[in-house]
């Protein structure tokens, strides 16, 4: 995979609005589900975010009612790993938290990020509203005409269905788990890449 960070911020700028400055608003809220591969990582650098008020990881998108991980993770329910993010739209715009997407994963790899392969770690959106809708297919095409990846982009984009929480144990992964092997070889490589990248858009 190419790409280039530059090229991505300056296709998206046109229509990304974040203002840092402002505070959160407790009654203005919107929901974003996206899904970048391992909802662990997911969490991990959306919760970082000015803006953002809450982070869950969880699946969407498949036919089992009620699954669990371990449904999950069969590869069969049709569930993709997703984080439901919470966020103040006039503090970080849906745009910009795309922007943050496309750029913290792989969205050229069908199914696959790194070493998790399996549809439950396909690249997602699921938009909550018709506006959110528009925006990701606007800035899909954008990016794809850009040229900013050598691959073509599979990110799927799709109307948000029901949300399944997942298991307690994976709410806050990172946070708790900073010692296991995953979280050091996989998460905190990609959430230091992140920080460098976006260090005007983290919280205080």
């Amino acid at each position: 995979m190419r790409f280039n960070l530059l090229i991505i911020g300056l296709l998206l700028s046109g229509i990304v609005h974040a203002n840092q400055s402002k505070k959160m608003n407790q009654k203005n809220k919107e929901l974003a589900t996206l899904g970048t591969g391992c909802f662990w990582c997911t969490e991990a650098i959306f919760q970082e975010l000015e803006g953002v008020a809450k982070v869950e990881s969880g699946y969407m998108g498949g036919q089992t009612e009620n699954p669990t991980y371990k449904d999950i993770c069969t590869g069969l329910t049709g569930h993709a790993e997703v984080c439901q993010i919470t966020f103040d739209p006039e503090v970080i715009s849906f745009a910009s938290l795309l922007e943050v997407f496309w750029q913290v994963h792989n969205p050229t790899t069908l199914n696959k990020q790194g070493a998790d392969v399996g549809t439950q770690y396909r690249s997602v959106i699921f938009y909550n509203n018709e506006e959110q809708k528009k925006i990701a297919n606007e800035l899909l095409i954008k990016l794809d005409k850009s040229e900013a990846y050598s691959d073509p982009i599979v990110t799927e984009i799709s109307e948000a269905e029901k949300f399944y929480k997942a298991e307690n144990y994976h709410q806050d992964y990172y946070d708790l788990n900073k010692s296991q092997p995953y979280c050091n070889l996989v998460i905190k490589p990609k959430q230091d890449k992140f920080k460098k990248v976006f260090k005007d858009r983290l919280k205080k």
